[in-house]
């Protein structure tokens, strides 16, 4: 799918969705970075009249987490202005704990650190880390303990548990689950493909039984696998919700067919959730063509 049309799908429903009359305030679209949710905010702006879009919220997975962490952070005995840990300031504290214990390997704190980022990515918190931990892992889980007492110690969390902690909350709360399916009552995922375990739970927790959401991506796309994105959570939204509509963009406006035919063969070694083929759209392509100065 073309990056270009993916995002326009997420755009051009954003505003159906205003003109349908759903308040801007009630619907969130997220994305992976800062820029691709400017970049989002600025071309619905573009398709909505004046103030209707005030209150929709734009932005990454991790922004939207923080958001519900300063909002409920008394549920989860944090205080508020909590701190966020940045990757040097994980690797500080990690190095502190391990030089106050026998029990962690000092030069394998890089790796302790992947471990526990994987850990969370994967939806596994610090409380069953031990328990599914392999016998080589167990100094990570312990230390990973220890590592979530110390943030909470800080008042801080770490950019992993701007996805973990909100879904732990929402899952223990039935209350301010309601109150925030209530606030959030329309959710679009742009880039599908590189969600995580965790940021999966998210998406089903906000949008609830109802299923009231659009995604889009390709697994072809995928390019998080290092942090623990899942294209196979394209296949798990069709087991959890049976009832979802699948709409193949496979008709491409940028390249030749030259082009595609050489992509279509490199992509067809790849294990696929769905089976597709991207087709030349000849006729538009060429008038675009003839339109350049």
């Amino acid at each position: 799918m073309p990056v270009v049309a993916k995002t326009r799908v997420i755009t051009e429903k954003i505003a159906y969705l205003i003109k349908q009359g759903l308040a801007a305030r009630h619907i969130a679209a997220v994305t992976f970075t800062n820029k691709a949710a400017r970049e989002m905010q600025h071309r619905v702006s573009k398709l909505l009249a004046q103030g209707t879009g005030r209150g929709l919220r734009v932005s990454t997975f991790h922004s939207l987490g923080l958001e519900i962490l300063r909002k409920e952070h008394k549920a989860l005995a944090y205080k508020s202005a909590i701190t966020l840990f940045d990757e040097q300031d994980k690797l500080t504290l990690l190095k502190t704990l391990i030089s106050h214990s026998n029990q962690y390997d000092p030069e394998q704190t890089d790796a302790y650190a992947h471990a526990i980022s994987s850990w969370k990515n994967a939806f596994v918190p610090s409380t069953v880390a031990l328990s599914v931990a392999t016998t080589e892992q167990q100094p990570a889980a312990l230390l990973y303990a220890d590592y979530s007492r110390s943030l909470k110690a800080y008042n801080a969390v770490d950019f992993d548990d701007l996805i973990l902690l909100p879904v732990l909350l929402l899952q223990q709360h039935g209350e301010i689950l309601e109150q925030w399916q209530n606030k959030l009552r329309y959710l679009l995922v742009d880039e599908y493909q590189d969600t995580n375990a965790t940021q999966y739970q998210l998406l089903k927790l906000l949008t609830g039984n109802l299923g009231r959401f659009t995604v889009v991506g390709d697994d072809d796309q995928s390019i998080y696998a290092w942090r623990g994105a899942q294209p196979e959570n394209l296949m798990q939204l069709q087991n959890d919700f049976p009832r979802l509509h699948v709409i193949k963009l496979e008709q491409n406006y940028r390249s030749t067919g030259r082009i595609l035919k050489v992509a279509n063969h490199l992509i067809a070694h790849n294990p696929h959730v769905f089976e597709k083929k991207t087709l030349e759209r000849i006729r538009l392509w060429r008038a675009i063509t003839r339109l350049k100065p």
